[in-house]
């Protein structure tokens, strides 16, 4: 295929085909993934998540600067809330991450959620396994911080930065959430703003109530007896203060993945999930495909009327053979 040629060889313009295409999940952009899949399997993945208005987008625009700075190519996926109108982006390029334009180490790419679970579009992980194929080193996945389901992101990360800030009780939901659970670096950011080192001592706490190993250090972010202990770090995103220790924790974790094999195992199960969502929304598509819309609405007609419930339909659907 021509756009993935062009693409593997660094055409911009190629790429930017390339991602909408296999956005667009056809065949061909499945065809076009199966021809990039041997060249996949470099890049480090990050994922950033959080709640909402946590300064996430600045923190990813300021890691990706401080990358660029050192040399290393960079590709921010960033995952935006979908317009209830289009479907499309409610947030994009132009109005993100200004400071990287022009710059040919850098692509960046904005994505609706279209209303996927933890805002995470289908085609994701689709659009890192491309960036991963033409070359970028490390790509910067930006969730767009829509609750609970934000733990999403750790499925197709190796790393994940969960980023909090301080008088929102944020930790707390956290907790709730289950992001600390995922977390393998935590960022107290706008630690300018009162009520940063109470954020981070309650993160301290609920660390160390999870029964992890004490590590050396000031700020963690080692393994002890083979388990990594997240570091709980503080930054100012808007002026850079402290992104050079995330990218250091980032690095540590990667080095961790390496030397421990974890990073085979977290491939593994990465693997494993995404082949069990595909084959899940594969055979769901042939299903109601073969079943027809027409019978579907009936089956939700008579759901509604209380003449059936939803389990009961659905072994009907599955198996073909009754009919509302």
């Amino acid at each position: 295929m021509e756009l993935v040629t062009k693409a593997l060889v660094g055409n911009r313009y190629a790429l930017a085909r390339l991602i909408s295409l296999v956005e667009d999940n056809g065949a061909d952009a499945r065809a076009a993934l199966a021809t990039l899949y041997p060249h996949t399997g470099q890049a480090h993945i990050v994922g950033v998540t959080g709640a909402p208005g946590t300064g996430k987008s600045t923190l990813v625009n300021e890691l990706a600067k401080a990358l660029r700075a050192q040399g290393t190519t960079v590709g921010v996926v960033a995952v935006d809330p979908s317009s209830p109108f289009t479907g499309g982006a409610l947030l994009g390029d132009r109005v993100r991450m200004r400071d990287l334009a022009g710059d040919p180490g850098v692509f960046i790419r904005s994505m609706a959620s279209r209303g996927s679970l933890g805002g995470l579009a289908r085609a994701t992980s689709d659009v890192v396994r491309v960036l991963d194929a033409v070359g970028f080193t490390v790509v910067l996945v930006e969730t767009v911080g829509a609750g609970q389901a934000e733990v999403d992101v750790a499925r197709i990360a190796h790393t994940t930065v969960v980023v909090e800030a301080p008088g929102r009780g944020d930790e707390v939901q956290a907790l709730k959430a289950g992001l600390l659970e995922i977390a393998d670096v935590l960022v107290v950011n706008k630690a300018d703003q009162p009520g940063a080192a109470q954020a981070a001592r309650m993160l301290e706490m609920v660390i160390n109530q999870n029964a992890l190993p004490p590590v050396g250090g000031d700020r963690g972010g080692e393994a002890s007896d083979n388990v990594w202990r997240p570091p709980i770090l503080k930054t100012i995103a808007l002026d850079g203060t402290g992104v050079p220790e995330v990218l250091e924790a980032v690095a540590a974790h990667r080095d961790y993945l390496r030397t421990s094999g974890t990073w085979a195992e977290r491939e593994q199960a990465r693997i494993e999930t995404e082949l069990r969502n595909v084959l899940q929304q594969e055979l769901l598509d042939r299903l109601l495909a073969r079943v027809g819309e027409e019978q579907i609405q009936a089956w939700v007609e008579r759901i509604a009327a209380r003449e059936v419930d939803v389990y009961t339909a659905v072994e009907a659907i599955s198996s073909t053979e009754k009919r509302p």
